[in-house]
């Protein structure tokens, strides 16, 4: 068991090995969902419902920068911890820590089930991307650097891959997709397309996209190019979009129909595409949905694992987000085998096909929902034992 607290450049960092209870340390916040803490006001990490065996949860912290930032580390008998980082303005510090336990484990699951040599790692920055500088991102690259390998940090909602490069200038251990000429694979948005053909075959007893109604909640990066591969595909699309501008290229481009923000869960379609935050399968929203089937990018969808319980009690299947967003993590994998080549990832990522196949067939016979299967199945190809230590840059030599 071990707690220490070390320095690194400007970021003093609490670091949890076995026994991840944290100070909250400089970290003073009003929170609005604190994880509980013991009667000596230490943060009771064990009792957070998010807490899943993590092996290390890492918290770095500077005030003259603004910089909160934690780095959450589930599980690495597979190989070294991979996995974006998020910025988001959370409500409290026990959201944030909530989320980076959440997704850090949904990562462990895409490594499994892809069959990757990676473990699952994420790292969340706390606060308004508006507060987002050059110093800041020096900072995030100097903790991550600290962590010797551990963990390879990459691009997720709020921090762009020209963020991580910013960052990958303080740290060995930044991955930044990018081909020669500087474009990006669409290796998410183009496994997650194969991800819902996989569900169609399965809920309608074809994979042709042309007969399907399809809303898509969420026009990033990812949404917008799933909604490309749909309308090429012949599928007919209902969009939103906190962002208006979005919506209309979408219009426009697509033909797709527009609708608002707080109705397009309740859309009454073939299929749903949540492509924005997660926790929006809850029990406020599940008894209101008229799609048929759920299968989109954003990561922990379900708010609870009750709730994936509740979608196959009301005859709605759902292809579990870790199975079918695998695609950005297949691309990294790429990326640090040495070989980066478009056609050899979507390649791979057409294999989300069978395997998303194949976890809603076991859940089809064995009566269980979805997510649980593939979770458990997740979980059988989990080493007992750790490999042999090596850190990210070894894994890719």
């Amino acid at each position: 068991m071990r707690v220490s607290l070390s320095i690194c450049g400007n970021a003093t960092i609490y670091a949890t090995g076995a026994r991840p209870d944290l100070k909250a340390g400089g970290l003073n916040f009003s929170d609005r969902r604190e994880p509980p803490r013991r009667e000596d006001g230490i943060m009771d990490v064990y009792g957070m419902a998010e807490f899943d065996a993590h092996e290390a949860i890492h918290i770095f912290h500077n005030k003259s920068l603004g910089l909160r930032f934690i780095v959450a580390i589930h599980n690495t008998t597979r190989g070294p911890a991979v996995g974006g980082c998020r910025m988001w303005n959370y409500p409290s510090f026990g959201d944030a820590l909530g989320d980076a336990l959440r997704l850090s484990r949904g990562m462990t699951y895409k490594a499994a089930l892809a069959d990757l040599p990676y473990g699952g790692g994420k790292s969340v920055l706390i606060g308004d991307v508006s507060l987002k500088s050059p110093a800041v991102l020096g900072a995030v690259g100097e903790a991550v650097e600290s962590l010797a390998g551990q963990y390879t940090i990459s691009d997720d909602l709020g921090v762009s891959l020209a963020d991580v490069a910013v960052i990958a200038a303080s740290t060995r251990f930044a991955c930044a997709p990018r081909l020669p000429d500087g474009t990006t694979i669409p290796a998410t948005a183009f496994g997650v397309f194969h991800g819902i053909r996989a569900t169609a075959l399965h809920v309608f007893g074809t994979d042709d996209i042309g007969r399907r109604s399809v809303a898509v909640q969420g026009l990033g990066a990812v949404g917008s190019k799933l909604c490309e591969y749909l309308a090429d595909a012949g599928a007919t699309l209902f969009v939103a979009d906190l962002d208006p501008e979005r919506v209309t290229a979408a219009v426009r481009r697509w033909n797709a129909r527009p609708m608002a923000v707080e109705e397009i869960l309740f859309a009454a379609v073939d299929i749903l595409a949540p492509c924005a935050l997660g926790g929006i399968l809850n029990a406020g929203t599940i008894g209101r949905l008229r799609c048929r089937a759920i299968a989109g990018a954003a990561n922990n969808q379900l708010a609870t694992p009750e709730n994936g319980v509740a979608l196959a009690a009301r005859g709605i299947t759902y292809a579990p987000d870790f199975v079918i967003n695998a695609g950005g993590l297949i691309e990294v994998a790429h990326l640090r085998s040495g070989v980066f080549e478009m056609d050899g990832v979507l390649d791979d990522c057409r294999r989300i096909f069978d395997r998303t196949l194949n976890i809603l067939g076991r859940a089809a016979a064995s009566g269980e929902d979805p997510s649980s299967v593939a979770e458990r199945f997740a979980r059988e190809r989990l080493p007992a034992k750790r490999r042999a230590v090596e850190t990210a840059l070894d894994a890719s030599s």
